[in-house]
């Protein structure tokens, strides 16, 4: 609402300060009186102000051109003009109301205007004091005496000071109404900043970071605004990649809790195979270690198989070797028997003779031939045991001819199963050699799967409280989605499980420890400079 300023020079006040100051009826008469003495001194006076005045590095710049000039000395007359008749009535009052409002809004100080009075009244005043007191041929004269002239130059004085007093109180009035404005309008925007702030801040309490100040703010409380604003987009930005990324969270914490849970079970089938693995391998380790026993004892009863055989050998040797000799001397038997076949032949032959010639001699004979028939009986006994012993012999001789073959057989077969059993024998202690190394081997793979049980069984034990731990974290994150879903950030929840669009760098996501600790500047409206009151429309030119 616009505030007009009540002007302190009113027609009360203007007369109690004349009163004060000591203009009287007789004042005003002496001051029109003046009226042509001053008047006639105005321009050259104004001339000498205003040169004065563009000379001035501070004031200079308040007229940039011979016409702002002219236009400020034609209103400089006509407010002489009316203070030098004495009419010191209301339109005088809103004339200097004029000027000194003009004065405080461009931020003139009194101290050039003080100035400017003072330039003027020498300058009055030395016109006055030549018109009362001319200069003839040397010589002052009088054409009025002191008392009036200094009356006059009293009431000339006194209407300055009184112009100047109307005019420096119009302007501090101005200011003080401009500083009262300038408060109340103050409060009202920090009021409307506050209330403004107050619905944004619930907003950001409702979890709501979607809300943006949409009335204009004042200017001093743009930052405020544009400040905010940024501060929602980061944080809108910050929570829209928490919230995807506590979604991405929860559910790598989920398939990482499904992993564990078939990690933790096939690990505790894993540990429970390796644990039968191993009692196994136990037992396989016992048993090769029995077989490995058992070969040393069986590369032993080789040895002593081969030792036996070669024996055997030697003794089929000797056998064949008694064999040779029983047919040698079946075949010598033969030939004796030979011999006494002939010799039975020969005695059958004699005793067929002697019976012969005992039937020769007949009766005397008879004895003799009872002899030769027992000796040929006893030859032709002799002829059969020597046909049954030689076809014994000959029996005998084919059978010893068969045994020798027979043990020559088994002897070359002794010597096969000789060579046999020196082959078993090696492979034997190969065997006995690869079993040992297999039960060192198996030992040692027994001890590595039985330390591989025991780091099974840690690890389960570390599985175990994995999976506690990523349940856990898929709860914790389940929670953090959870407080993340009450914020609003303008994203639908395929859009927040999607990975977030770049940002600007204007807004980057940082920790909380990294983030900057943003300042907020209020702007302030800048102090009135002289040189933005120099335009014409300002009202300077009332100086």
């Amino acid at each position: 609402m616009k505030h007009e300023p009540t002007p302190p020079a009113t027609e009360n006040t203007l007369a109690r300060r004349l009163t004060f100051i000591g203009i009287d009826d007789a004042m005003r008469a002496r001051l029109k009186a003046l009226k042509p003495i001053l008047m006639a001194a105005l321009p050259a006076a104004l001339n000498s102000f205003y040169d004065k005045i563009r000379s001035e590095p501070e004031t200079q710049t308040f007229f940039s051109g011979a016409a702002m000039v002219d236009s400020a000395k034609s209103r400089q007359r006509a407010h002489w003009d009316m203070i030098s008749d004495g009419a010191f009535d209301q339109s005088y009052v809103a004339a200097v109301t004029k000027v000194g409002e003009v004065h405080a809004r461009i931020g003139l100080e009194p101290r050039w205007y003080i100035a400017g009075y003072a330039l003027l009244v020498e300058q009055f005043a030395a016109a006055v004091l030549k018109a009362r007191w001319p200069k003839t041929r040397g010589f002052w004269r009088k054409k009025s005496n002191s008392d009036v002239t200094a009356a006059e130059i009293a009431a000339m004085t006194k209407a300055a000071f009184l112009d100047m007093d109307l005019a420096i109180s119009i302007y501090l009035a101005s200011l003080d109404d401009a500083l009262k404005r300038k408060e109340r309008a103050k409060i009202a925007s920090g009021e409307m900043v506050t209330a403004t702030l107050c619905e944004a801040l619930r907003a950001l309490a409702d979890g709501d970071l979607t809300h943006r100040i949409s009335s204009e703010m004042p200017p001093e409380y743009a930052g405020v605004r544009e400040d905010y604003h940024a501060a929602m987009l980061t944080l809108q930005g910050a929570m829209t990649s928490i919230t995807s990324s506590t979604e991405a969270v929860r559910s790598g914490a989920q398939e990482i809790t499904q992993a564990s849970d078939d990690l933790s079970r096939r690990t505790e089938q894993q540990a429970a195979s390796l644990e039968e693995t191993a009692a196994a391998l136990d037992e396989i380790t016992a048993t090769v270690g029995k077989t490995a026993e058992r070969a040393a004892e069986a590369r032993k009863l080789a040895d002593d198989a081969r030792t036996k055989a070669d024996r055997s050998g030697e003794i089929v040797n000797q056998a064949v070797t008694a064999m040779n000799g029983i047919e040698k001397s079946s075949n010598e038997i033969g030939n004796i028997i030979g011999v006494i076949d002939e010799i039975a032949f020969q005695t059958n032959l004699l005793a067929l003779n002697a019976g012969i010639e005992a039937a020769r001699a007949g009766d005397a004979g008879r004895g003799f031939a009872v002899v030769a028939t027992e000796v040929r009986a006893l030859a032709q006994r002799s002829a059969d045991a020597a046909k049954e012993i030689k076809a014994l012999i000959s029996a005998s001789s084919a059978q010893v001819t068969a045994g020798v073959s027979l043990v020559g057989q088994t002897g070359a077969a002794l010597g096969e199963i000789g060579g046999q059993v020196a082959q078993l024998n090696g492979l034997i202690l190969e065997i006995a050699a690869s079993a040992k190394e297999q039960a060192t081997a198996l030992h040692e793979v027994n001890s590595a799967v039985n330390q591989m049980d025991q780091v099974t069984q840690q690890n389960a034990a570390m599985v175990e409280q994995s999976t506690a731990a990523s349940h856990s974290l898929a709860s914790e994150a389940s929670e953090l989605a959870q407080l993340t879903a009450k914020f609003i950030t303008g994203q639908s929840a395929q859009a927040a499980r999607a990975p977030a669009p770049p940002r600007k760098a204007a807004a980057p996501r940082l920790h909380a420890e990294q983030m900057p600790t943003k300042v907020v500047a209020i702007k302030t409206p800048a102090k009135p400079q002289l040189v933005a009151a120099a335009s014409a429309g300002d009202g300077w030119t009332e100086f």
